[in-house]
């Protein structure tokens, strides 16, 4: 056994993950189940569920994988009920499953906002609700990581309703941290930025500023994209023994962009955090709208 088998402590653990089937949600599963974790994972999306289902069986993965929308309780509820009867314990939920579109507030309605809350809160709650107790019962401790976005940290126009939910689930994770400390139960956010993946694509907004090479080195500090394993390998941490003492925290693999919050690292000029003087003339010629870099 190497030293990060031996630290990490993944081997046999059981971990439930939310959309755990395609994009980010496939990378977090397939790594976990490359350290012998063994797997419960739901996801709406069947074909994804169909292909992550021959990744896993490929690696030889223990795993229960179901066809379902994490949004219904009655959904997780079966999933958690599954695992009890396989494997009695619970010690790792990753909650992935989020989703948003692009419109200006006074634009959305009620409805709107209660299908953002529902995609990217709600869930949430529901199966830490479900997992909490498996955890306390098992007295093993367990470790509890929401997905959540650089959103969650910064304004996002066009995006309201969708940050203040994200930003409601790192609050309500720093909290529950705090209550379950003393049963050894760890609550950590990962909140990455751009990381292209199918879903995404679909997501309306944007100019595809991001999708060139020059869009990506003015907006992100470290000048390439994130990739799903960016976002993966700090759930493994997380989920891992290497992280017993950290909790209430958020990782952030975004390249560098809350950090720079509104820097770009303009062509032949470096960092800036406004627009270079001959862009805006050129705007003023022209009359046109600036660019936009890209969105998290």
């Amino acid at each position: 056994m190497g030293w990060f088998e031996d630290r990490g402590g993944l081997a046999g653990s059981v971990a439930v993950v939310t959309g755990g089937a395609g994009g980010i949600g496939g990378a977090v599963t397939t790594d976990l189940a490359a350290n012998g974790v063994r797997l419960a994972v739901v996801d709406i999306d069947k074909d994804a569920i169909e292909t992550l289902q021959a990744a896993l069986d490929e690696q030889g993965a223990e795993a229960i994988v179901q066809h379902g929308d994490a949004r219904d309780p009655d959904v997780l509820a079966a999933l958690f009920a599954a695992v009890d009867e396989r494997w009695g314990r619970v010690d790792t939920l990753v909650n992935v499953v989020g989703g948003t579109f692009r419109a200006p507030f006074v634009e959305t309605s009620p409805n709107g906002w209660n299908a953002l809350l529902r995609m990217n809160l709600m869930h949430v709650l529901h199966a830490c609700s479900l997992a909490v107790p498996r955890m306390q019962a098992g007295g093993r401790g367990g470790s509890i990581i929401n997905l959540t976005t650089i959103e969650a940290h910064r304004a996002a126009p066009g995006f309201a309703v969708y940050s203040a939910a994200k930003a409601a689930v790192e609050q309500f994770g720093r909290t529950l941290a705090v209550e379950l400390a003393p049963d050894r139960i760890r609550v950590n956010n990962v909140a990455p930025d751009y990381t292209p993946t199918p879903n995404m694509a679909k997501m309306s907004g944007g100019d595809g500023a991001y999708s060139t090479e020059a869009g990506v080195r003015i907006g992100i500090p470290m000048g390439r994209a994130g990739e799903v394993t960016d976002v993966s390998g700090c759930v493994v941490f997380l989920a891992s023994g290497l992280s017993t003492y950290v909790t209430g925290s958020t990782l952030h693999p975004d390249g560098g962009t809350y950090a720079s919050s509104g820097w770009l690292n303009w062509p032949d000029i470096g960092f800036s955090n406004h627009a270079p003087a001959h862009v805006v003339a050129t705007l003023g010629a022209t009359g046109a709208e600036p660019p936009a870099a890209g969105e998290g």
